[in-house]
């Protein structure tokens, strides 16, 4: 399955595009709200191996899509199913933050999952990650709930924790 948006082209996530989302992964190491997130392996093998793997487990369970603007990965959005909605994942190479890709992609997979009779979707992030907190608010998910997560230790071994938003989009089924 392929969309195109005004801007953008959404495609499955293929295997050569493992060095266009080691750089997304990279990127977002090295950002602020990498302490809210599980950290990836970044080395060349971990991400080749990681990517192909998305690209064998394409399907209803799983779905990997790149968001392309011209030739260029910009970031990737993935869909995983639970038992009565599919999470949502994303994440965008911070030099095309704030030109609202990820909102335009977002919308098109959202409304074409809709068509699909998927109406049922959930996300988390943390509440201090003003970006994606907006972004779900914009596409009209809102929260249901806080977990405390934690995905690091400090250098006493402490684990670091934070407030983590669970957020829900129910959408209307397409008539």
């Amino acid at each position: 399955m392929r969309l195109t948006t005004e801007r953008l082209q959404l495609r499955p996530v293929v295997a050569e595009d493992w060095r266009s989302i080691q750089r997304i992964w990279r990127d977002f190491a090295a950002s602020d709200f990498a302490q809210y997130d599980r950290p990836n392996d970044l080395s060349d093998e971990a991400v080749r191996a990681r990517i192909a793997k998305w690209e064998e487990r394409q399907g209803a369970e799983h779905m990997f899509f790149a968001v392309c603007l011209q030739d260029t990965v910009i970031g990737y959005i993935a869909l995983n199913r639970r038992e009565d909605s599919y999470e949502l994942g994303y994440c965008f190479d911070s030099a095309y933050h704030g030109r609202g890709y990820a909102s335009e992609s977002h919308r098109a997979l959202l409304k074409h999952l809709q068509g699909c009779g998927i109406t049922r979707f959930t996300a988390g992030t943390a509440l201090k990650n003003t970006p994606s907190v907006a972004l779900l608010t914009a596409l009209g998910f809102r929260l249901t709930g806080t977990e405390r997560v934690s995905f690091y230790r400090d250098a006493e071994g402490r684990e670091i924790i934070f407030d983590g938003g669970l957020f829900t989009l129910d959408m209307p089924a397409e008539a």
